[in-house]
């Protein structure tokens, strides 16, 4: 069924999510229209009706979506009922702040480990994480059976470095490296470039 619906509504899916925690615990709201979490999001209340309608009845007219409910079955829906271990590959500045980030916790994923191949990295402490070295990444990646790696390196180093990766069975890399990746089917990845963003919102700036 997941190689069905469209990539680009499921990534829609932890928006709503999002939205929705805040409007159950931030408003302390119970129930939720389609048309209200879509003024919120500036998403199109058909647009969000057609999303979910993907994956079941989730609300009634006229009464709109519990929201509690709703949540439950996005986590559901995106495996999010379980938190999965993650490994972090580079421990330089972006990795130290991804490794200190507090935003993972009870949101479905866990950095359990980092990696990286500079010997003055090696052995230091972050966020109560002991830096690895990629040398021990496939007997810890694959003894821990983890699937989900964040990459945060060098662009020259990133494409060898997600070889590894799929090599000791990585099945979701999050990149934050400047490049695009060539991955094996079956494997994906997604890209987080600030400077891509920025790029594309000076489109819309007046010079």
């Amino acid at each position: 069924m997941a190689d069905e619906i469209p990539d680009i509504v499921i990534g829609r899916l932890p928006i709503y999510l999002r939205a929705l925690t805040h409007l159950g615990k931030g408003l302390e709201k119970t129930t939720t229209s389609s048309h209200e979490l879509g003024q919120w999001l500036g998403i199109s209340s058909a647009q969000i009706r057609k999303d979910l309608s993907h994956f079941g009845e989730f609300g009634k007219q006229g009464t709109g979506y519990n929201i509690n409910y709703l949540v439950e079955q996005l986590r559901q829906i995106l495996h999010l009922e379980q938190e999965w271990s993650v490994i972090l590959v580079g421990a330089g500045n972006i990795g130290h702040a991804l490794a200190s980030y507090q935003g993972f916790a009870h949101r479905g994923f866990s950095i359990q480990w980092i990696f990286d191949n500079d010997p003055q990295k090696i052995g230091q402490e972050i966020n109560s994480l002991t830096v690895q070295s990629v040398s021990s990444l496939q007997d810890i990646t694959q003894k821990e059976k983890i699937k989900v790696a964040i990459l945060a390196v060098p662009a020259s180093t990133a494409q060898s470095l997600t070889d590894q990766l799929v090599q000791v069975g990585i099945e979701s890399i999050l990149s934050y490296a400047p490049i695009n990746l060539k991955v094996p089917e079956g494997v994906r990845v997604r890209y987080n470039d600030p400077v891509i963003q920025m790029q594309r919102m000076a489109y819309y700036l007046e010079p």
